[in-house]
């Protein structure tokens, strides 16, 4: 169980390096390419595309063959994409590589997920949002070295490589450490497959929507936000997502603590309300710094949003709808209509940045996080 729960812990790690490096440097690339707020918007989409399109076969494969060694081959197909991700030939070819990196981050972000819950199962305890806060811990060590890196003028691609040749040295480290495939086997039948998928999964896929959409948000323009409408300078115009990340880091691994005493429901409309008013005041402050206190509050609010909702979907899976839905597909319904905020995320916030500044943009997401505070009655477990 622990050599298990090392290779889950060191995936959710470099899902986030994956993750961080690039957004911090999202302000190089829209630079690079001279592109406008909506065109780096539509841009994003591919990458969303990828995610969303690798949900549903990424829950039916790892049910069917087990989490494990589609958690192993997802993270070499996004050491690969990393290193395409980087050379940025030119917008067609910066398309492909976005989608392709989508499509491998979301295989392995389903796959250590139900991993993820299979532990929990077996070990009767809670851990999904700690190992979502090594998710963290890799994006503020990948949005530190994209900060750091850019300010050093260090290029994309040497930057995509070492974390590439990273990312592959932990899958195969990790390998043998997993549980058995069969660990998380779904075994099917033709009844089974007829059955229309619970209603609540999908609730709790919307709740998860305002929460990708947000956390994609954070991710994709803090940076671009700072350096444009603040002048702020490279290292500074990084610091929202480290500021970010850091919150995540802490809120989840509080999260499990906090779920166990005051319950998953409670928890989640506090965090959705704590989101949405610091980065409302953040953003009326109007400067560098209001940027990165809203990132703050922001990063704490949605630091247990979606681990706890995928840890009920799990759990709802397992117990309420037991022989209706693996609790891999689950996940994967959750995430998918959870990451479909992913899909319309950038290029939404970019056009409507185009027409009232992103500053004023940034609002929808503090409506959207608001929403979470509804969730008490539809997360429960019980």
């Amino acid at each position: 169980m622990k050599r298990a729960k090392l290779a889950v812990t060191l995936t959710f790690i470099t899902n986030g390096l994956a993750v961080g490096s690039f957004v911090a440097r999202i302000p190089d690339i829209k630079a690079r390419l001279e592109i406008s707020n909506s065109t780096l918007g539509i841009l994003l989409l591919f990458s969303s595309i990828g995610v969303f399109l690798a949900l549903g076969p990424s829950g039916k494969l790892s049910a069917k063959h087990g989490s494990a060694p589609i958690a192993f081959w997802a993270s070499i197909t996004l050491s690969v994409a990393m290193v395409l991700l980087g050379l940025i030939f030119n917008i067609v070819w910066f398309c492909f590589a976005l989608f392709l990196y989508g499509f491998a981050l979301a295989f392995q972000d389903v796959a250590m997920n139900s991993h993820a819950v299979t532990l929990e199962h077996k070990s009767g305890k809670r851990m999904m949002s700690a190992f979502h806060g090594m998710f963290s811990i890799g994006g503020l060590v990948g949005g530190a070295i994209g900060g750091v890196f850019s300010q050093l003028k260090v290029s994309f691609i040497v930057q995509t490589l070492i974390v590439g040749a990273l990312i592959a040295f932990v899958a195969f480290y990790a390998k043998p450490r997993w549980l058995p495939a069969g660990a998380d086997k779904h075994t099917f039948v033709k009844e089974e497959k007829a059955r229309k998928r619970p209603g609540l999964l999908w609730i709790l896929g919307f709740f998860g929507f305002c929460g990708a959409l947000s956390e994609g948000a954070a991710g994709d323009w803090g940076g671009i936000l700072s350096r444009e409408t603040f002048h702020a300078s490279h290292f500074i115009s990084a610091l929202p997502y480290i500021a970010f990340s850091a919150t995540m880091v802490i809120g989840r691994f509080s999260g499990d603590r906090l779920a166990h005493r005051f319950s998953a429901p409670k928890i989640l409309s506090v965090a959705g309300a704590v989101a949405s008013l610091g980065l409302a005041i953040g953003l009326l402050i109007g400067n560098s710094f209001g940027v990165v206190f809203g990132w703050f509050f922001l990063g704490m609010g949605l630091s247990v949003v979606i681990p706890l909702l995928f840890s009920a979907a799990g759990t709802i899976a397992a117990t309420r709808f037991k022989g209706q839905v693996a609790p891999s597909q689950a996940v994967a319904i959750v995430s998918g209509i959870s990451y479909f905020g992913f899909i319309v995320g950038p290029p939404t916030i970019g056009i409507v940045a185009d027409l009232v500044q992103l500053r004023w943009a940034m609002f929808v997401v503090v409506v959207l996080v608001a929403f979470l505070t509804a969730s008490t009655r539809f997360a429960k477990t019980e």
